[in-house]
């Protein structure tokens, strides 16, 4: 199976795309030693033309991948657009639109919450998809056909995947209804987030807000040095010892070798002393100016009837609605 390598067989293969109205796009990527994902291939389709992308090759230069992506006449499919979404925006500056979401599309077509690709390829098209190469080292050169074949099945099938799911969304008066979600998907804002915001993703039970101080200032920090040095956030502090450090407040080398979260020796590292600035700014803050802790849900007496008969309710709907 052939693999685009060459700048030259990239523009002839885009430029079959420019001509088509939809195109589908899948990503295979590797992160679990890095920030940002690395790219390691790219897979296109439309009827009557696919290209498997070698963005790891010295002869590519993707741009003309990017202003596809750019292209307001061509519609770009993807299954779980998000993190495809994301390395675009990454290594392209810009978000692909217009987009089709086809896991976004089979919600609201009545296919259920967060349906997989190999789901849904089967319950509308019928065809099983071989996952055993699910887990390939996507950055391993040469790529044997099979890892190839399975790559390629990720857009060959979401043609037909689009074509019955656009159908169904005008059938039912739908549309509008995944053009919101796309709207929020393709949102610029959603692919850069503030370091500021980064505390929000983090689950913790806080009970002061000193501690919610500490909590915001060390995962902005955290999350500068780990898109800094293009490492996981978990390879700068992990999320457990944000928790510790909250409740302890070390405010010195001293305290912060006593934590059980951190490893021996650390404390003297450079990576240290720059969590202990982040701490001890948080402690620096006047009383009128620590963070308010969000207030803790507390559902009212009866809420839980309350809430059983919303659930049936939904279902009731949802039956009518056939979502």
């Amino acid at each position: 199976m052939h693999v685009i390598t060459t700048q030259e067989e990239l523009e002839t293969a885009l430029a079959a795309f420019e001509k088509s109205e939809f195109v589908t796009v899948d990503t295979e990527f590797i992160r679990e030693t890095t920030f940002w994902p690395i790219l390691c291939l790219i897979q296109m389709a439309a009827p009557g033309v696919t290209a498997l992308i070698d963005p790891l090759s010295p002869d590519i230069d993707l741009k003309p991948f990017f202003r596809l992506m750019a292209n307001e006449a061509v519609v770009k499919v993807f299954h779980a657009a998000r993190q495809d979404i994301e390395i675009i925006v990454h290594l392209g500056d810009l978000v692909p639109h217009p987009v089709f979401d086809t896991q976004v599309a089979a919600m609201v077509c009545g296919f259920g919450d967060s349906v997989s690709y190999d789901q849904l390829v089967q319950k509308i098209t019928g065809a099983r998809l071989d996952k055993s190469s699910r887990f390939t080292d996507w950055r391993h050169r040469p790529l044997s056909d099979k890892q190839l074949d399975y790559a390629l099945a990720d857009v060959t099938h979401l043609i037909e995947v689009y074509q019955h799911l656009s159908a169904e969304l005008v059938r039912e008066n739908r549309a509008h209804w995944l053009n919101e979600e796309m709207e929020v998907l393709t949102a610029r804002e959603t692919y850069d987030p503030h370091p500021e915001d980064a505390w929000k993703r983090l689950k913790m039970r806080l009970r002061k807000p000193q501690e919610l101080a500490i909590v915001q200032a060390v995962a902005a920090w955290r999350e500068r040095e780990a898109r800094e040095r293009d490492v996981p956030r978990g390879r700068v502090l992990k999320d457990d010892a944000i928790y510790e450090v909250a409740q302890q407040a070390p405010r010195d080398a001293a305290a912060l070798a006593k934590l059980r979260t951190t490893p021996k020796g650390w404390e003297r590292s450079v990576t240290a002393t720059a969590l202990l600035g982040a701490i001890n700014a948080a402690l620096a803050l006047p009383r009128e100016e620590m963070p308010k802790l969000p207030k803790s849900f507390q559902p009212p007496e009866g809420s839980n009837a309350a809430a059983e008969l919303l659930k049936v309710l939904l279902r009731i709907v949802a039956e009518k609605e056939g979502v």
